[in-house]
């Protein structure tokens, strides 16, 4: 294995542009937070050992935020040597002739990103024409042969965007089955109508924008001319909305994946306002988690009551296991976990360029635990020692445009006061509560107003929670259709049902609704006040409202 020259890689610490790494024989040590009186020597070992005394005279140690850069076996061997001498953990990485592949990539307990980038074309040198053929025709062949899963529910919504010239973009949680349903919709297409291109491949590590020509090329070359792409995690590809635009102008259809929400807004607000068809793609409905299970639907109007008791186990195997797909068809490894993190680390904290780690991965854990309760940005502050209501408001952003949670404000006429009230917390999935959040109990109740809320949002953005004038707080206001509903695990205890029914009644007279709803464990009717009560079982609404 020849080295690689040192001067083809470049460094970018946090928060800095990138800027060449100096040569430091065949080992490179760096931080990737350099400064005046730490940055490398010109000797490997000689740095190494000089940048361990430098952290214990700093009481910390500096090598949490070392990576070795390694370009031969025998110096991979004796980098190997030196790291294992460290009690932290670093990166080790190893380059051969063609491109830079981890061997070792273990983050440190701070989760700092690490860059590695070519310098410029750096994708297109790494590879040649035919690897790049390659490459494409094992994605097509392997997108092709997954795979199909169970059909979701807004294929159809995408299916009747196939003709309309405007780009769709299906943006929602990391590992919620987006590939699956660009799957589903590719094979209602055709085989022979699309290219399929999937930047989470690490083989696309460097893609730039201005590379797109090549991979087009690559792509008639392989497959003849076709007007349809199907592009995977393109928030991968700084700068993608430029290429998108223009092939769009040639006529060319793109279907569109996406993990980020504030990402792919900002890009496509930039480059493609008014030409494209959002989707959001959440964990499976109740129906979709159904017909996964493969359980059969009764007529919802003619139950019997084992029926009745059937729908309501497997709801309570719903609200336990959650809707994304992946960790249910494998619910013996600990795939939310792996989820959760990657998610924490990788889609916040390296993004972001968060030095809180632990403040966020606290918040985290905290709102996880406490889903539908009202959280303030100032209380927060304090119990966090963070510095700034500004730092928690920008943590609750990112864990709103990673998908793991949402925020809902009340409803008051006044846009200042729902800015600075108490906000209301809800998670994507319920699944991911159970498997990260704490409780002592179950908390069936907030796993069914969770439920409810993903069903709503899943049709609308304008929720709130009400307030009324009494003090009492009603689980959800929906503007659109003026209706209050609450949630609650069980109408039988005669305190809850009277709690339950004298916050209802109270916001439909200051709001000057005629009726509202209940959604609890079973169907019934009431009335208070002149006001008409319906309750109504989660289960059957779940299934008729979705």
């Amino acid at each position: 294995m020849r080295a690689i020259p040192s001067t083809v890689f470049t460094h970018r610490g946090v928060g800095g542009p990138p800027s060449p790494l100096p040569p430091l024989g065949c080992l490179h040590f760096f931080l990737s937070r350099l400064r005046a009186d730490r940055g490398p020597g010109h000797g490997g070992e000689r740095w190494l050992r000089k940048g361990l005394a430098l952290s214990k005279e700093r009481g910390r140690s500096l090598m949490k935020r070392t990576a070795v850069l390694c370009m031969t076996e025998q110096y991979r061997d004796a980098a190997q040597h030196f790291t294992g001498k460290l009690d932290e953990e670093v990166a080790l990485f190893c380059g051969n002739d063609s491109y830079i592949h981890p061997i070792v990539f273990i983050d440190n307990e701070n989760y700092w990103v690490y860059y590695f980038i070519m310098n410029e074309n750096n994708w297109k040198s790494r590879w040649s024409k035919d690897q790049i053929k390659a490459m494409l025709l094992e994605q097509q062949q392997a997108f092709w042969q997954g795979e199909t899963g169970t059909e979701r529910e807004v294929l159809g919504e995408i299916e009747r965007a196939i003709p309309l010239p405007h780009a769709v973009v299906i943006s929602g949680l990391r590992r919620v089955g987006k590939s699956t349903l660009l799957a589903q919709l590719a094979h209602r297409l055709g085989e022979e109508r699309f290219y399929y291109v999937n930047f989470e491949d690490d083989r696309f590590l460097g893609f730039q924008a201005e590379d797109a020509n090549d991979l087009y090329q690559a792509l008639v070359e392989l497959f003849g001319e076709r007007k349809v792409f199907i592009i995977d995690e393109v928030q991968n590809v700084t700068g993608w909305e430029h290429f998108v635009r223009r092939f769009m102008d040639q006529g060319i259809k793109f279907f569109i994946t996406g993990s980020n929400a504030s990402l792919l807004s900002r890009e496509l607000g930039t480059r493609l306002t008014g030409r494209y068809i959002p989707i959001e793609l959440f964990p499976f409905s109740f129906a979709e988690f159904l017909s996964f299970k493969e359980y059969t639907v009764p007529d919802l109007a003619r139950q019997t009551t084992v029926e009745m008791a059937q729908l309501q186990q497997v709801l309570g195997e719903y609200l336990r296991l959650g809707g994304i797909p992946e960790p249910l068809k494998y619910p013996e490894l600990p795939l939310l976990r792996t989820l959760y993190d990657d998610i924490l680390y990788r889609d916040i904290a390296t993004r972001y360029h968060i030095e809180e780690v632990q403040a966020l991965k606290e918040l985290a854990f905290y709102l996880m635990s406490n889903p539908t309760s009202q959280v303030s940005f100032n209380k927060l502050k304090e119990q966090f020692r963070l510095g700034s209501v500004n730092t928690i408001k920008n943590y609750i952003e990112y864990l709103e445009n990673s998908w793991l949670i949402f925020t809902m404000n009340v409803y008051a006429y006044s846009v200042k006061r729902q800015q600075i009230a108490a906000k209301k917390v809800y998670s994507i999935d319920n699944g991911l509560v159970n498997a990260i959040g704490f409780s002592f109990s179950p908390n069936t109740g907030k796993l069914m107003e969770n439920a409810a809320y993903l069903a709503l949002r899943r049709k609308t953005h304008e929720i709130y929670y009400y307030t009324t004038p009494a003090g009492y707080e009603v689980d959800f206001y929906l503007p659109e259709s003026d209706q209050l509903i609450q949630v609650v695990q069980s109408m039988d205890n005669p305190a809850t049902r009277e709690r339950e029914i004298r916050a209802l009644v109270d916001g439909m007279d200051a709001l000057s609704l005629s009726s509202g709803l209940i959604l609890a464990d079973s169907n019934a009717e009431t009335t208070r006040d002149g006001f008409s009560i319906t309750i109504r079982s989660l289960a059957e609404w779940l299934l008729e409202s979705e």
